[in-house]
């Protein structure tokens, strides 16, 4: 697994963790092709449209936390001495005080999440380093049926 994109990955969710926009601005590649699909949603593109959906997101969530499972990362092309693109699947277990009353009133999801990160070519200075293009997140239900 390569650590330079998972760091980066990491560094996302810290980012919607703690409301940090500056943080989530740094960690996109500023390119009118950049995608975003939050759940439910219809797919965002361009930089500018995706941070300011995660501004709005984090503006109006009061407390999240992300528990990441099933974390699996590809890096394309297999084998390339410099591979230039990274395929991040997990799930992610989320902890939600969102729409709350009290502290004590929390709610629960899952989402499964493709992020796909390429190296910025861009120059200065995080040239060549890893950034997100790309970021998928679908809901997963819950099919627990109760017994009688």
């Amino acid at each position: 697994m390569n650590e330079q994109a998972l760091a980066v990955h990491r560094a996302f969710y810290d980012a919607v963790e703690s409301g940090d926009v500056d943080l989530m601005a740094s960690l996109w590649v500023d390119d009118p092709d950049t995608s975003c699909v939050h759940p439910g949603a219809v797919p965002l593109r361009g930089t500018s449209q995706v941070l300011r959906s995660w501004t709005v997101l984090m503006a109006n969530v009061g407390y999240i936390q992300f528990f990441l499972t099933d974390l699996e990362v590809t890096i394309l092309p297999r084998g390339a001495d410099e591979s230039q693109t990274a395929v991040i699947v997990c799930t992610e277990n989320i902890l939600s005080g969102e729409g709350m009353t009290s502290a004590e009133s929390f709610a629960g999801g899952k989402a499964v999440c493709t992020s796909i990160l390429v190296k910025d070519r861009a120059g200065g200075r995080t040239a060549g380093d890893w950034k997100f293009w790309s970021r998928h997140a679908s809901p997963i239900a819950d099919l627990a049926m109760e017994d009688d």
